[in-house]
């Protein structure tokens, strides 16, 4: 059996739809069409908060934190993914592979932590509506972006790191149409046991973490609402939080859903996987910007005003 050590630099093959390459021209359809989606739907939320004054709060900041993750989470797999469904282009480097990891990864801890300061400032506007701005001042908002890059950088750079000193079998055929942590450490002919204790952990401490945090600041949430003694009031602080816990539960499902395909579903057929990792990617980035625009009434004035603008120039 031949073995690819690290300084060798091994190149690997991505996988597309198993069973289905005859029909990658078709399937990229669909996939260009939610790419297209996410990146219009996502820009339209950042140019709405940055141009738009009514716009310029708290929540609306994190918003557009979400949204710039979500547009860079899809950069960092569309290269791979369409060079497979329209031009069979599968092999990718160690040094590339290591690389468009740690950016999905990156940029998927990033959105836990977005969610989970979207969360706070929920919970902070409910429970103490006359100190928002007080606490979430610009400089905070600020220092709690720079917390989310620089927790999900420390986080991820050991899991780089161990990857580099394994070394891989002659088997290199990836699963996913990117790369993906425990993909690629199980093609690894060293003993993988460090690399998936951390991977368990980084995921543990990042968005297992964020997960309950976030569930804390709903308790508080709900228990402050049930103090209201109106019901239209109650009614009107629930509804603020519908469009948070819709992102909340389209990002966390489809991520525990797929590391649990990883670490337990060895005998699940070979494209439940690639389904359920394409939903994790894809699936956020699109529905995230339909979401805040359908359930927000200031975005949804402020592309109404956009509109009305472009019209009355013509």
């Amino acid at each position: 059996m031949s073995i690819f050590h690290n300084s060798t630099s091994p190149t690997f093959l991505l996988t597309g739809v198993p069973g289905l390459e005859w029909a990658h021209a078709w399937i990229s359809i669909p996939f260009c069409c939610l790419y297209v989606t996410a990146f219009s739907g996502n820009t339209l939320i950042l140019f709405m908060v940055l141009t738009e004054p009514s716009l310029h709060e708290p929540m609306y900041y994190f918003l557009s934190m979400l949204s710039t993750t979500d547009i860079a989470l899809c950069f960092s797999t569309l290269v791979t993914v369409l060079g497979i469904f329209w031009l069979n282009a599968r092999e990718i480097s160690f040094n590339a592979c290591l690389s468009q990891m740690f950016f999905i990864h990156l940029f998927t801890f990033m959105e836990s932590s977005v969610l989970l300061a979207m969360a706070f400032d929920r919970f902070v506007a409910i429970s103490h509506p006359l100190r928002y701005a007080a606490i979430l001042t610009h400089a905070r908002i600020a220092q709690i972006g720079l917390a989310v890059v620089t927790r999900g950088t420390v986080i991820l750079m050991p899991l780089v790191l161990l990857l580099k000193r394994l070394s891989f079998c002659h088997n290199r055929v990836l699963h996913h149409s990117y790369c993906f942590h425990p993909d690629v450490m199980k093609l690894s002919c060293s003993d993988t046991k460090i690399n998936s204790a951390f991977g368990l952990t980084a995921i543990i401490s990042t968005a297992g973490v964020d997960s309950i945090f976030i569930l804390l600041s709903y308790v508080l949430i709900i228990r402050s609402v049930l103090s209201i003694a109106s019901p239209e009031e109650r009614k009107k602080a629930f509804s603020t939080c519908i469009s948070h816990i819709t992102a909340v539960l389209i990002f966390y499902i489809p991520l525990i859903s797929l590391s649990f395909v990883h670490r337990f579903g060895k005998h699940a057929p070979p494209y439940v996987p690639t389904l359920i990792a394409n939903i994790y990617l894809l699936i956020p980035p699109v529905m995230n910007p339909i979401i805040y625009s359908v359930k927000t009434k200031k975005i949804q004035k402020a592309v109404l005003k956009l509109i009305c603008s472009k019209e009355s120039n013509f």
